[in-house]
Formats: structure tokens, sequence, C-alpha cells
């Protein structure tokens, strides 16, 4: 189910029309979302199963049913022990209930996430040993946001655990936590301290909050539909797909436009994902703020899908010392990290590339802040220009090996730009148009968005109609005959 469908708009007007009658009645409230909210998710796997031509040897019903089993079943076993390391207080009894939940956690996400990449890698491995093994017929389906729903289930017991986080006493607000269906399928990854005592109180209802909130998916729809979708269908899916066709100038526009094309797709997703949330009155975590003027790849990733970043910083980064034990190993930590990191997105030696790049690059960074240059370094805005485009065109670089199929796609990629040829026949002046205005908004200060959509707020709801209704046409003059799947649900 698509934000950007039809379907979802209706699924989303009755879902709230429902639970805004019910909202004094607590137990009837929750059970309410938690239903729809697998509803949407079941919905969901079962059109993705119908679509696919591999997948497990089973119909889209019977998927469905084990993708929404799996989400049950482990909301369950997390709530039990969650409750349990509040009552147990022997360190190996704790140790052993963490370790239940982890192993089921990684154990379910490595079977669906890299089943396929282990086994290619084998056969591959094998053949180049000169052995001759027969490659498996079994393809698994990726369910939907399960590298979401996974960090966030862990991020609960792991909190529970460490004694941060008292564990959570109602079953049905657990569960509802866990399947939300705004962040259900791609993120913003969120805490439990986040969303569980939001959960407990009776939701308001707010103008300002309801406005807001329709805002914020119509800006999430533009991002995604008007900027995304038209870079991703008119440059950036034709040069990738086919590099060698393209002059070197026009692979390199592609690479900057799915830059963009990627940031208004996600953090489009987002901006629908928290509207939605604020439409029942609950609030998400940002997960994205101008990510491409950052100065260097630190404050990248303080910017950049800042809830992946900082559960990898709390979860993995941290606990493996990080900058505790020492220079050395400190940019060990960083590396390890970015390179698991660019495992989560995908099972693919391209993302492993990846985040191995951003790692090394990573403890560069710290290098250097720690040096004598680095420590006297300007701070004026001046002197941040270079740095930042460095930055961004680094982060291009690699963008490159995530977006391309293969590594040696990506090396084709590079190998064009190389070339040198300036020829732009098939640079269109309106797929120009909407990077170069990505771009501007991009870097216009925040306080420019936060100011259009106060002026929404403000205005009467005559107005506000009136504003949707332009925007809706926009979109619907910008979008293709076919809606485009969010990037990050394949995650």
């Amino acid at each position: 189910m698509l934000f950007n469908s039809s379907f979802y708009g209706v699924f989303l007007i009755g879902t709230l029309a429902a639970f805004w009658l019910i909202r004094r009645h607590r137990l009837a409230r929750v059970l309410f979302l938690t239903l729809a909210s697998y509803g949407f998710y079941f919905y969901g796997t079962f059109d993705s199963a119908t679509e696919q031509d591999g997948g497990v040897p089973m119909g889209p019903w019977a998927w469905s049913a084990l993708c929404l089993g799996i989400i049950f079943v482990g909301s369950s076993l997390d709530f039990w022990i969650g409750r349990l390391l509040g009552r147990t207080q022997s360190p190996g009894g704790r140790k052993a209930l963490l370790l239940v939940s982890i192993v089921y956690y990684l154990g379910v996400l490595s079977l669906f996430k890299y089943f396929n990449f282990a086994a290619d890698s084998f056969v591959d491995l094998c053949a180049a040993l000169g052995v001759s093994v027969k490659a498996t017929h079994v393809r698994l389906v990726l369910p939907f946001g399960i590298s979401f729903f996974t960090f966030e289930t862990m991020s609960y017991t792991i909190d529970v655990y460490r004694r941060e986080l008292e564990p959570s006493k109602r079953y049905l607000d657990y569960l509802l936590f866990v399947c939300f269906f705004p962040h259900l399928v791609a993120g913003p990854i969120v805490r439990p301290h986040q969303m569980l005592p939001q959960l407990a109180e009776t939701p308001r209802f707010n103008s300002e909050q309801q406005s807001s909130g329709l805002f914020l998916i119509a800006q999430g729809l533009v991002k995604k539909i008007v900027v995304g979708d038209m870079l991703a269908a008119n440059l950036v899916n034709r040069v990738f797909d086919n590099p060698e066709r393209f002059s070197s100038l026009e692979v390199l526009v592609a690479v900057y436009a799915y830059a963009f094309q990627l940031y208004a797709n996600f953090s489009g997703y987002t901006d629908i994902a928290l509207g939605s949330a604020r439409l029942f009155g609950y609030e998400l975590p940002e997960n994205f703020n101008r990510p491409y003027i950052a100065w260097n790849l630190q404050e990248f990733w303080h910017r950049w899908h800042i809830s992946l970043s900082t559960w990898l910083r709390d979860y993995l980064y941290k606990p493996l010392g990080g900058s505790r034990n020492g220079a050395w190993k400190t940019y060990r930590n960083l590396f390890i990290t970015m390179l698991l990191g660019g495992l989560w997105h995908g099972a693919s030696w391209n993302f492993v590339i990846w985040g191995a790049l951003h790692g090394v690059a990573l403890a560069g960074t710290r290098i250097w802040q720690r040096s004598r240059f680095g420590r006297n370094a300007s701070d004026s805005v001046a002197s941040r220009i270079f740095p930042a485009v460095l930055t961004f065109h680094y982060v291009c670089f690699c963008w490159i090996f995530f977006r391309a199929p293969s590594f040696a796609h990506a090396t084709l990629m590079l190998g064009r730009i190389a070339r040198g040829t300036t020829s732009a026949p098939n640079l269109a002046p309106n797929v120009l148009a909407v990077l170069v205005a990505a771009a501007v908004m991009h870097v216009t200060p925040k306080g420019f968005t936060e100011r259009v959509r106060v002026w929404f707020v403000a205005r009467p709801s005559l107005v506000q109609g009136l504003v949707l209704a332009v925007v809706a046409m926009v979109i619907h003059a910008a979008a293709g005959a076919k809606a485009e799947p969010f990037i990050y649900g394949q995650f």
C-alpha cells in the first residue's frame, strides 16, 4: 500500500474517522489501530507477493500471513522478555533473556535478507575455486520493513536490559508501538521512549496539529512525485540502466539527480509518515535535516537518516568502544559501524563497498579533526563552502555504488564520467529545472519552510483546502502513469 496511492488516502481517511470516534475508549482505540496497522501490512505484503517472479514456494495469502506472524510473534516475545527482564536480577539470566530476543530478530533478518546473497556468494566462490556447485532455486522475498521493525524491537529489549527503560506494562501498547503503520514499512526508526508514553495517553484533537499533518503529507507527496519520480523516470533510471549510451556530462548530472531523487524519495516518505501520525495526535522523530549542506561526512550523518545513524551510534558504535579506547580503535569502530550499516541496507557487495567507503571517510574526518590543521580550521561560513562541496561530491561518488546493480556497473558509470565528453542531448530542460529547484530548496534555510508551514496552519480551513487542491493538481500533472514505489521500502 504505497503512501502515494489513492488506496492509502482512502485507508487513512477511514482509519482516522473511526479513530477519533473511539479515542476516549482506550482499549478499543489501541486495539483498532493495531488491527488497522496489521491490515495495512498484510495488504502491502500480499500486493508485493503477487508481483514477485521468485520468492518462497507459497501463495500470496500464506506469504502475507507468514510476514504478519513474524511481527506478531516477535512483538509478543519481546513484550514478555521485557517483563521478565524487569523482574530478573541474575546477570546470567538477564543476558540469556536478551540473547533470546536478539537471536530471534537477527535470525529472521539474516534468513530473509541475506540467504540469497550468501547462497549466490557461495556458488561464486566455489566457481572461482574450480568446484561445480548447483545453485539453489529457492529465492526468499524480503518482508516489507523488516530492517526497521527489527531495530525498533531490539532497541526496546536492549534499553530494558540496560535499565534505561521501564518494561511496558500494556501488551497492546507494545504491539502498536511496533506495527503503527506510518513508520512500519520504512521508518523513521522509532525508539520505545519516544512512542510508548504517547500511546499511554488519550490523544487530543488539535486543529493546528491536524493542519500541520496535512502540510507534511502534501510536502512529502510533492517531494516524492514532483521531484523524485520526475528525476527517476526522465533521467536517473535511463542513465543507470545503460550508462554506455550517455556522455560524461549526462552521467554526471544523472548522479547528481540520483542524490536528490533519493533524498526527495526518502525524506518525502518520512514527511508523509510524520504527517499521518500527527493526524492521529502522535509525534514521530525527525529523520532528515538538509544533509547535502553538511561540511563534513560526520555532519552529513547527523543530518541524513537520523534515526538510523543514532541507532547505529547507540547500539553498535558505543558498545564496540566508541571513541573511549584510543584513536586507532575509534577509527576501527567507525569503519565496522559503517560497514555493517551498509550491509543493513541490502545483501549486496555494492552496499558493503558503500558502507566501507563511508567508514574510511569518517575515520579520515576524525583524523583531520584531531590534527593541528583541523583544530585550527576557521569556523566561518565562507570557509565551510569548499568542504561542503567536497563532502557532497564524495557522497555522490558513494551513491553510485549504492544505486548501481553491481560493482562492474558502478565502475562503468565512473568510466563514462572519466571520458570527459560534454554533449548533452538527453538533458531535457524540464528535468534540469526540477533538479535545480530541488538543489535551491535544499540549501534554503530551514526557517523558510517552517514559516510556510506556520502560514498554512494559521489560514482558515477554506484557504487550506484551496491550497491543498492546487498542490493536488500539481502532483497529478507531474505523476506518471504508474505509482513508483518508495526506494527505502526495499530495505
